[in-house]
């Protein structure tokens, strides 16, 4: 056990030098072997975080193809059912994943997004080749018309786009809905398309031949954020609700004829049509349900994985599979029997994926990324996985364990070294969905989380988590009409960064990014201000003893004097802004470019390492401290390394 007077004197370190604090000092960091190290120093690690995400996939005779997302390069593997193994793969060469699959014929179709290229995959060949290039941000989805017709979900803005086969060329829609970002589902027959819309939920029909838009939403679900999923019949329309887990059954022949199932679920990620019943699943919990479409009770059918996103259900030979990440769920409505086959010990790739963040306990590093994070012992240069049903965004080390904030749901989990799972600690709620920073405050023993709003949504929040009561709490508004983003805690204040940008899809109502502090004791907020004209996100922040620093989205670092209360100094950094860190009187940051040194005491900058080009996940860098303060655990394209600091 840490005596408390050894305990106060390492918090009360770690509070003053506004870094990341490791409360137990007996451990050994990696960066103490090498003292003499020249700064600057980079040491490659091998890959940041090797996984298998999936995000759709289409069967034909008898195959899965399932895609990946986020992995480098992404890949359409083909699982054969009767071998029970994956047999090939092919290479998507281009975007950071694939969300959108379809098949016309023997031809699966497939949509990248960030680069949104379409690709058709021969399936008889194993070759494919990209067919359209589009130049927005996301394709969502894709749909196949019963006449060979392909129909793209696109987002930002919310658009349809019509793909034809035979000729090769597209056709565009237009918007869809006006003012909303996301077409995120999609479905389509002889006559109609059907388009699910957010942040604000639309459903609306698009004449084939005339183009006319009619939206069908029924009023009793308006105020939703998505129609998150669809899928057609012969005669109905199903559609999954967010973000209050319904779902929508509708006759195609009369929109008012229909059904609004309920769950305790969250959201309802996919659907899908198949022998009289709607089938669908339910997150949080990873459950699969069904109902008759003629009537009666939601049936809860089980979980395969628990917490696990099925991204797609598809209809085969009788049975209803569900693609989920590295694996399929299979459910048997003659037995009723629900098994889980993971694709990865039946051959699927692994491969190297952008990593979403990076923190140091000093005996290893955690690197987040899709379902879960890779830990890296620094002793051994072993790397295992640890599977949680989300994306880790954010980490922190107090005592003897790691808390993580987990996107979606702005989740907290805990681990223990050693331990096989992370244990789920609370769910933040309050329409709050990507957890931004993490940070402790030994004068009132609270971990501060902030996090951003779920899509269309406004205000973040800050959850306050006590590791001795296991009480959690969530403050929200803050900041009004602003998310809160970095964090740093000191003396039972917690000061705070903010993004303009509340929630995905809601255009910002205010201009300039915040500092702002927050009374952990008294929880209300002491002040705010506008520390840097222009700045849309504070993404890095950091304390002394006399002073608050952050660095903004533009790259621009400030000072803060907390006597004062005002901005004293700023200077140019990077290109953009990241984690910041604080040795002595120096600081540390990256913009996934370079790492970068300032001197606190005059101000000025030096590169003490270049050349990084970290590919992190939606071009967000991160940057760790090592405990030791002798290290910073960063990426290079997709590798963990380790750069030598001097303080």
């Amino acid at each position: 056990m840490i005596q408390r007077r050894q305990f106060l004197q390492t918090a009360a370190a770690a509070a003053v030098a506004g870094g990341t604090p490791l409360l137990s000092p007996g451990l050994a960091s990696a960066s103490d072997r090498s003292p003499h190290e020249m700064e600057g120093t980079v040491t490659d690690l091998g890959p940041a975080s090797v996984t298998t995400p999936l995000g759709n996939g289409e069967f034909v005779n008898g195959v899965l193809h399932a895609g990946t997302r986020g992995l480098s390069p992404n890949v359409v593997g083909a699982y054969d059912l009767a071998k029970d193994a994956v047999t090939a793969h092919v290479d998507i060469p281009t975007g950071i994943g694939v969300w959108a699959m379809c098949k016309v014929g023997t031809d699966v179709y497939v949509g990248t997004h960030s680069q949104s290229d379409l690709y058709r995959l021969d399936t008889l060949t194993g070759s494919a080749a990209k067919v359209g290039a589009y130049p927005y941000h996301f394709i969502w989805n894709l749909a196949a018309s019963p006449d060979g017709k392909v129909f793209l979900a696109i987002s930002e803005p919310g658009r349809v786009v019509e793909y034809d086969p035979a000729s090769g060329e597209s056709r565009d829609l237009g918007v869809t809905v006006e003012g909303e970002a996301y077409v995120r589902s999609i479905a389509a027959d002889e006559t109609t398309i059907y388009a699910g819309v957010g942040a604000r939920a639309h459903l609306v029909t698009i004449d084939r031949a005339t183009g006319a838009k009619r939206d069908i939403l029924p009023a009793a679900l308006a105020g939703r954020d998505f129609v998150a999923s669809l899928d057609v019949s012969g005669t109905h329309l199903a559609g999954g609700i967010s973000s209050n887990g319904e779902v929508l059954v509708m006759s195609k022949s009369d929109p008012a004829d229909h059904r609004i199932l309920t769950t305790s679920e969250k959201y309802v990620p996919s659907v899908l049509l198949h022998d009289g019943f709607v089938y669908f699943t339910g997150r949080p919990s990873g459950t699969l349900y069904r109902c008759a479409l003629d009537g009666g009770e939601v049936e809860a059918l089980g979980i395969a994985q628990p917490e696990a996103a099925t991204h797609r259900l598809l209809a085969h030979e009788g049975k209803v599979y569900g693609v989920q990440d590295g694996a399929v769920l299979v459910f048997d409505p003659a037995t009723k029997a629900l098994d889980y086959v993971n694709l990865v010990q039946r051959g699927f790739r692994a491969a190297p994926e952008q990593p979403m963040s990076v923190h140091s306990d000093g005996r290893r590093v955690y690197v987040g990324g899709k379902g879960g994070a890779d830990i890296h012992d620094l002793a051994t240069r072993t790397r295992t996985r640890l599977g949680i049903p989300g994306e880790p965004k954010t980490a922190l080390t107090v005592r003897d364990r790691t808390y993580l904030g987990v996107y979606t749901q702005g989740l907290l989990y805990s681990h223990r070294p050693g331990e096989a799972e992370a244990t789920l600690l609370a769910r933040t709620g309050n329409q709050q969905d990507r957890p931004r920073d993490l940070a402790y405050d030994p004068a009132t023993g609270l971990i501060a989380m902030t996090t951003q709003p779920e899509p269309g949504h406004v205000n973040g929040a800050l959850s306050l988590y006590s590791p001795r009561t296991g009480r959690f709490e969530t403050h929200r508004p803050v900041v009004e009409r602003q998310s809160l983003y970095a964090v740093t805690c000191r003396r039972g204040v917690a000061y705070i960064g903010t993004n303009v940008q509340e929630g995905l899809g809601l255009p910002p109502v205010t201009t300039t990014a915040r500092l702002a502090a927050y009374d952990l004791r008294r929880r209300r907020l002491l002040w705010q201000v506008e520390p840097v004209p222009g700045a849309k996100v504070v993404p890095g922040i950091a304390h002394t003893g006399r002073a608050v620093y952050g660095v903004t989205d533009t790259g621009v670092l400030f000072e803060f004097d907390l006597r004062r209360r005002k901005v004293t100094r700023t200077v140019k950094v990077g290109v953009r802004g990241s984690d910041l860190h604080i040795v002595g009187r120096s600081a540390y940051t990256t913009d996934g470019q370079a790492v970068y040194k300032i001197d606190l005491a005059a101000l000025t900058v030096r590169t003490i390492a270049g050349g990084l080009a970290g590919e992190w996940f939606g071009g967000e860098p991160k940057l760790a401290l090592d405990p030791s303060r002798r290290a910073l655990y960063g990426v290079k394209g997709r590798d963990l390394v380790r750069i030598a600091i001097t303080g």
